[in-house]
């Protein structure tokens, strides 16, 4: 499974993850002593994060029941069920593998964030987050729970009542009794939760305490489906037909990258590619998707053009690979989000994003400049006959050549692994995991302004919502 590590670091990481369970297991009901709040207090080169004290069972315990399933019949489970055929007693003892279902793996941001935060002091290299163990001494607060893997699970297990509040939905439970765990302590009240950290990357996370949890710091990899629309949206005169970001603000949230399910390609592997325009998935979607379903009317029978409807399996990795490889750009338009992997798997494969979308959120704005290696074309003109080819075959070589030296450049920054078994280990100081707690890092004036803001307020009085033009 795992490549085998120097007998030191693996000594550390077992220790690490004894350590953690046993603290973890044994403090379902922590006390917190009284405080008047702690002040955010972050150094330029480092962030203090305090782990919420959830027991072990919200996290690596819900991988050791994926793992423990028999099967899992759904597409892209093939590798996963080939590993669970391999796997012994003995594995279980030791740090276990994150899915490589396609369909969760892309949510993986979960296990490699706190992989990262458990790793040994003496063995962090560069990382940005600097764990500690009073949550006085803290900047932010990490929930540890595994949302996606619990979701996940449930949609496996029983997707007939994934959405129902009952207690055969083992998800909702487990949201419930997290959050339970979550607001009863002092932590939460000092600060109204506005320092917790949570890790939401799939859509369907999270799903029955959104409301609960949104006045934290939510990792999203966009704000598809946290949107909330006025029930009399149709009436154009009622000042209430607005969208209101009650749940989601560039304020506060960060933007983070779907993990790549494509291997990275060296600039020194590039050839020359003999395709103008690529694209690979599901061509109807719901929601925004129906651009998507638009475009393939217009682009599937263009010269230069590959449209290809395919599944996240074995077979669809490889016509990926083979497809982002040999074209010049990756079309790009909104699926039942705004995101999706595909776009970072581009990335990695030097293929120029085309991002078609009028509202999109990015990862790591203002740290990364999208417009040095992509391009950005309004639905309305995408959507007009020919107007997009034409459009892209107006580049010249040597434009395109820059766009692929400068995507070189970035592509270790939307990269998680940092190869170590169970995520334990030195994360790559330019990878993804620092680059998401140093976007967190420049939230932290905002939020501390938003807790003594709170903290003032008269006993009683309520506070509009308000939306959050960002």
């Amino acid at each position: 499974m795992a490549s085998k590590t120097p007998s030191l670091f693996l000594t550390l990481v077992l220790v690490s993850i004894l350590s953690f369970i046993f603290f973890y297991t044994g403090s379902n009901n922590p006390h917190y002593p009284s405080t008047v709040g702690h002040s955010i207090s972050a150094s330029h080169n480092s962030i203090k994060v305090y782990i919420f004290p959830l027991p072990e069972s919200f996290n690596y315990g819900l991988l050791q029941k994926y793992w423990a399933l028999k099967s899992d019949s759904r597409i892209g489970s093939d590798v996963d069920n080939e590993i669970r055929s391999r796997l012994s007693a003995k594995d279980f003892k030791t740090p276990l593998p994150y899915p490589e279902n396609p369909i969760i793996k892309q949510y993986s941001a979960e296990y490699w964030i706190m992989g990262d935060l458990l790793t040994p002091k003496e063995l962090k290299e560069g990382s940005f987050a600097n764990r500690v163990f009073d949550w006085r001494e803290a900047d932010v607060i990490f929930v540890p729970f595994f949302a996606t893997l619990s979701a996940e699970l449930q949609l496996i297990v029983n997707k007939s009542v994934f959405r129902k509040k009952i207690a055969e939905n083992e998800d909702y439970v487990r949201q419930k009794m997290m959050i339970e765990q979550v607001k009863n302590s002092e932590a939460w009240r000092n600060s109204g939760g506005r320092d917790h950290v949570f890790v939401v990357t799939d859509p369907v996370a999270m799903w029955h305490v959104k409301d609960e949890i949104s006045p934290g710091i939510l990792l999203l990899v966009d704000f598809g489906g946290w949107y909330k629309v006025d029930s009399k949206a149709s009436n154009e005169n009622s000042s209430e037909s607005m969208i209101h970001h009650t749940q989601v603000s560039l304020l506060k949230d960060v933007i983070v990258p779907y993990t790549h399910l494509l291997p990275r390609m060296d600039i020194s592997q590039n050839k020359k590619r003999d395709k103008l325009l690529y694209f690979r998935g599901a061509k109807h979607r719901h929601r925004g998707g129906i651009v998507r379903e638009k475009l393939w009317g217009l682009l599937v029978n263009e010269p230069g053009v590959i449209m290809e409807e395919g599944f996240p399996n074995a077979m669809g990795k490889e016509q990926s690979i083979t497809g982002m490889r040999r074209s010049e750009f990756c079309l790009h338009p909104a699926g039942d989000t705004p995101t999706s992997c595909r776009l970072f798997d581009a990335i990695q494969s030097l293929c120029i994003p085309v991002i078609v979308s009028d509202n999109i959120e990015l990862p790591f704005e203002g740290m990364v400049d999208y417009l040095k290696f992509s391009v950005f074309v309004a639905v309305g003109n995408a959507l007009t006959p020919s107007w997009l080819v034409n459009h892209l075959r107006s580049y010249s070589s040597e434009q395109k050549d820059e766009f692929r030296k400068n995507m070189a450049q970035v592509q270790a920054i939307f990269k998680y692994d940092n190869g170590h078994s169970g995520g334990l280990g030195p994360v790559p100081p330019k990878g993804a995991v620092n680059y998401i707690w140093k976007k967190v890092y420049q939230k932290l004036p905002m939020i501390r302004e938003a807790i003594i803001r709170e903290r003032r307020k008269p006993a009683g009085v309520s506070v509009p919502l308000r939306c959050h033009c960002t």
